[in-house]
């Protein structure tokens, strides 16, 4: 997509969050070696973890009073997950001691449970929830049926929802995700375009009006650098993936620049790569080709410096 040149400054500030998606996560069978886990301080990596549960042990108090200091140390404004197995009482204690903001995450494949979903997280007070919502499977107009009711639940609970480009999802694909943004005009997305790159096999050099629709009505950015074989590149600093980074950097200021004009106070943003099988690895070993922290902290920075500039 086209970046036009703008006489207004991007002054909207950018708040950085770090998902907990992989922070404890390594390989079921064979430890992951210490040069890979660079997140392994002060006892942070739980002995036992697995893939199976990918955003780690959020039931274990002294756990995520560790991983929260670390992603504050690196210098994160807030943490993105899934529900905490910790009393609500309990994850706000934590947040507020280490100044950190929430994200909520919920996954709901019909309206019944993306009510009661809304309804849970919102008692550990996030200041977004994003829902992986419905099923690719959907027809249009079940979809539509979905996002009646999604609709109605976010105004009578209260609460800030964007639903995320993401295959299996209703919003899958960049043209069923298009005819329901025009369906409902205040409907809201989480902007991973990573996905829609693989769906489409291609860079979407050729859909700029519906990207420009989807930018438009985006008010978080999952920072994840996709390309059309996969939606994640093995590194992001490698030289050989520069082209499909700046892709999406193109898109990710386009969806900045949209919530400045609309108002918005800041824009948010989730460097949100992860483990296995979403990280490439080496045949045989499984050994993850490159450090998620360092990935996911690399990202942070670079985005935070860019904006700042």
């Amino acid at each position: 997509m086209v970046q036009k040149k703008s006489s207004q400054p991007l002054q909207i500030p950018v708040k950085i969050f770090k998902s907990m998606w992989g922070m404890n996560a390594r390989h079921p069978a064979k430890p992951i070696p210490a040069a890979f886990q660079p997140w392994r301080v002060e006892g942070s990596l739980r002995e036992g973890a697995t893939l199976e549960d990918p955003f780690g042990r959020m039931d274990d108090v002294d756990t995520l009073e560790r991983q929260l200091r670390l992603i504050k140390d690196a210098g994160y404004d807030g943490v993105e997950s899934g529900v905490p197995q910790v009393e609500p009482a309990v994850w706000k204690r934590l947040c507020a001691k280490h100044n950190l903001e929430y994200i909520g995450l919920i996954f709901a494949d019909d309206a019944t449970a993306f009510h009661e979903q809304v309804r849970t997280v919102k008692k550990y007070e996030p200041i977004l929830v994003i829902s992986h919502s419905g099923r690719d499977k959907m027809s249009f107009d079940e979809g539509c049926k979905f996002f009646e009711s999604a609709l109605k639940i976010e105004a009578s609970e209260s609460t800030l929802v964007a639903h995320e480009t993401h295959r299996m999802r209703l919003f899958y694909s960049p043209f069923p995700t298009a005819a329901y943004l025009k369906q409902f005009p205040t409907l809201r997305i989480n902007a991973d375009f990573s996905h829609w790159c693989v769906v489409c096999e291609s860079l979407l050099e050729d859909l700029d009006e519906i990207v420009s629709l989807a930018c438009s009505r985006a008010i978080h950015i999952h920072g994840r650098v996709g390309y059309q074989e996969g939606p994640q590149v093995p590194d992001p600093r490698a030289p050989e993936n520069q082209e499909f980074l700046k892709r999406h950097e193109a898109w990710w200021d386009s969806i900045r620049k949209a919530r400045q004009a609309s108002g918005a106070p800041y824009s948010t943003f989730t460097p949100e790569f992860g483990p296995p099988d979403y990280m490439h690895t080496l045949p045989f070993s499984r050994q993850p080709v490159a450090s998620l922290w360092d990935v996911c902290l690399f990202m942070a920075q670079r985005e935070r410096q860019r904006w700042s500039a």
